[in-house]
């Protein structure tokens, strides 16, 4: 299975390209500033938002040059309900970091084989809570191995079950504190905090973390349907929801890979998720991650709820962000 998954990853071509919400650096830029690209398409949780949002603060505090690739529509704007297609791709063959946040693509194979590549290679990886089911196939067009086997192999697990929603966004339904005995530069500046992300079960009963994946924040669900239900046996009220872990592709090289089941566009508004998720990008850079971060919006940051259907800000285009 894993050899199918590397010579996916290697049918992808290196090509030239010409632009997808390319956001150029700023004042602050290194010598030789990281090019981050963004992959953004989930039709749940508002990374349509989030991660410009969160683009623009590595922008500024790392200094990146980001791209952010959106799923957009036959005329150019932002269609998160789009699960076919997500644009400009190609700028992963020469990214330096990749921040991946869909849910259930079905991205055609000379789009896929762009993400499949950058996984193999031996480049750091962060992954956002609906990228443990990033992709969604069917059996009969082979790539059903992305459904499960790949997230599970690069991130740490596959999509399992949550503790349930329970009046989205009016709430918290996950208090967040640091795992006990962990130590971690990534936890820098991190205070537990409480999320408005419902608890994702990714270890524990029949179910573990895969690979060398290493806890390092806790969830505890304030509220639980399996807890309703009698099932905590299977899915405890606790759970890990961000980890730090490595995965060796074709290439031979352990990636650095950061994750969090975290998400939910309201998170984003307290510091702290803002600071753990910088944290994991210097991280995975292998960069040093500095005592202290600018964690100030830099220009409002006022998302949708999560929700499906038309919940999403329409009428707005990748180059909006370009301002």
């Amino acid at each position: 299975m894993k050899k199918a998954f590397c010579m996916l990853g290697l049918l992808a071509a290196v090509t030239t390209w010409s632009g997808c919400g390319d956001k150029q650096p700023g004042p602050e830029t290194l010598a030789v500033p990281p090019h981050l690209v963004f992959v953004i398409g989930d039709e749940e949780y508002r990374s349509e938002e989030s991660m410009p949002m969160l683009a623009d603060l590595a922008r500024r505090e790392l200094g990146a040059r980001v791209t952010l690739c959106f799923a957009v529509d036959s005329s150019g704007y932002i269609d998160p309900n789009r699960l076919d297609h997500i644009q400009g791709l190609q700028a992963l063959d020469s990214a330096d970091l990749m921040v991946l946040f869909t849910r259930f693509r079905a991205l055609p194979e000379n789009e896929l084989r762009h993400i499949t590549a950058y996984a193999e290679s031996g480049r750091p990886m962060v992954g956002f809570r609906t990228a443990t089911h990033a992709f969604l196939y069917p059996d009969s067009s082979g790539l059903a191995p992305m459904n499960n086997t790949w997230p599970a192999q690069v991130f740490g697990q596959q999509w399992i079950t949550h503790h349930g929603h329970f009046e989205d966004g009016n709430a918290p339904l996950t208090e967040v504190y640091p795992t006990p005995n962990a130590a971690h530069p990534v936890l820098k500046g991190v205070a537990p905090f409480r999320a408005y992300s419902w608890l994702y079960h990714v270890n524990g009963g029949e179910w573990r973390l895969q690979g060398d994946a290493s806890p390092l924040l806790t969830g505890r669900a304030l509220r639980s349907a399996h807890k309703e239900a009698g099932r905590t046996d299977q899915y405890p009220l606790t759970n890990p929801v961000a980890w730090t872990k490595t995965y060796t592709g074709a290439s031979g090289k352990p990636s650095r890979v950061f994750f969090t089941t975290l998400g939910h566009p309201y998170d984003w508004k307290d510091p702290n998720m803002r600071r753990l998720a910088l944290n994991g990008i210097f991280w995975a850079l292998g960069r040093e991650i500095p005592d202290s971060l600018n964690l100030d919006f830099t220009r409002a940051y006022a998302p949708n709820n999560s929700g499906f259907g038309m919940q999403y800000k329409t009428g707005v285009r990748p180059e909006d962000f370009d301002l």
